[in-house]
């Protein structure tokens, strides 16, 4: 059996169908019992695919899962690992204001885009593959439940998946045009907590030393660390401090959002925050965070991955594009060691995280047809 576009376009209403299922079984990432529901639905789904299901429960998100299949080409090879996440960043009861909807070729909905149709996209790919009986190697299948708040449980997870792991498909959504995404930015997530000394701001100022002055200081400091020639930003992001107008500031704080392209850069940008000092006399400037994700950057494994993608791609008429962005994925940990990852294998769309999030219904079907020869040929 030949895998084409055609064939899966035969197969749209079930896609849909599918779809449809998952996006309205809201689940917010820090809404453990609602994710815990999406988790089980598709645990069931992937066990009438006969897959064989590893659960890893967790105390603050929803619990995690591993669906794996045998090779049917060669069951001793290494396994091609596959990740989603089921989580989203909107909140139960988005789906009353915003039902799943269809509009000619697009499709909407809370998470569709980012990521339940990956979700429906691999369940349809095995499918169909279990249906031809087209070989394919060991997959493993990891659904994770907290990517969207930074992956805190599920990283050692990750990794040592990868780690035996011959290739990763990640099933995040594609750049602009349907590139998939073969450079991804580290992101570093740090917080300053400054302190000084409180004083009454009109009767002795004087005595005060204002932590709010401090702040300043330090976010002149770090958006001086900005370098666009490397792609490095530092953004000061939300900041806080004092209690009224009239008292100096005792203390003061900021959250801060960094980004780089390489290993090296997120030694030094990292090095440069944890290191920053006080200004002013008698304040104290503390520092907290690090890299949340590494780097994914464009080596010579990864660009070798994504040409055999675009390889495959041809055989059913599309040709694959490539690009880096400035977002990370679980596929920054996976690429971080070296392993073949592609990533941005997921469905054509618009507005992740925005009201208007929306996917393509073409593109879902060439992109289910894809994975489905990515699957079978890899």
């Amino acid at each position: 059996m030949t895998i084409s576009i055609a064939e899966f376009a035969t197969r749209r209403d079930a896609l849909l169908a599918e779809l449809r299922s998952l996006v309205e079984l809201e689940s917010p990432s820090t809404d453990k019992t609602a994710v815990d529901q999406l988790v089980g639905y598709v645990r069931e789904r992937a066990r009438g695919l006969e897959a064989t299901i590893e659960e890893y429960p967790q105390r603050d998100y929803g619990d995690l899962t591993i669906a794996s299949w045998l090779g049917t080409s060669d069951a001793a090879a290494e396994p091609l690992l596959v990740l989603t996440h089921v989580d989203t960043v909107w909140p139960v009861g988005t789906l009353a204001r915003r039902p799943f909807r269809i509009e000619g070729d697009l499709a909407f909905g809370p998470g569709i885009y980012d990521m339940k149709a990956s979700v429906a996209m691999f369940l349809e790919a095995m499918r169909w593959l279990g249906e031809h009986g087209l070989a394919h190697r060991p997959i493993r299948w990891l659904i994770n439940t907290e990517e969207e708040v930074g992956s805190p449980v599920s990283r050692p997870l990750i990794e040592a998946e990868a780690q035996r792991s011959a290739f990763v498909l990640c099933l995040e959504p594609p750049a602009p045009g349907g590139a998939l995404k073969t450079a991804r930015k580290g992101v570093g997530i740090f917080t300053l907590r400054i302190t000084g000394r409180a004083a009454h701001a009109g009767a002795d100022p004087e005595r005060g030393i204002s932590a709010i002055q401090e702040l300043a200081n330090q976010i002149h400091y770090l958006h001086s660390l900005n370098d666009p020639l490397r792609g490095t930003t530092v953004n000061v992001g939300v900041v806080g401090g004092g209690t009224r107008s009239n008292v100096v500031a005792a203390e003061a704080w900021a959250h801060v959002d960094v980004r780089v392209a390489t290993r090296d850069e997120a030694d030094r940008i990292c090095a440069a925050v944890l290191g920053a000092r006080p200004w002013l006399p008698g304040t104290t400037v503390t520092v907290e965070g690090g890299m949340n994700r590494p780097p994914m950057e464009r080596t010579p494994v990864i660009a070798a991955a994504f040409e055999r993608a675009r390889a495959i791609g041809r055989q059913l008429g599309l040709e694959l594009t490539e690009a880096a962005t400035g977002g990370a994925s679980d596929g920054n940990f996976t690429a971080a060691l070296g392993i073949a990852t592609l990533d941005g294998l997921g469905c054509p769309g618009d507005g992740a995280h925005a009201e208007h999030e929306q996917i393509s219904l073409s593109g879902l079907i060439e992109r289910t047809a894809l994975l489905a020869a990515l699957l079978h040929h890899l």
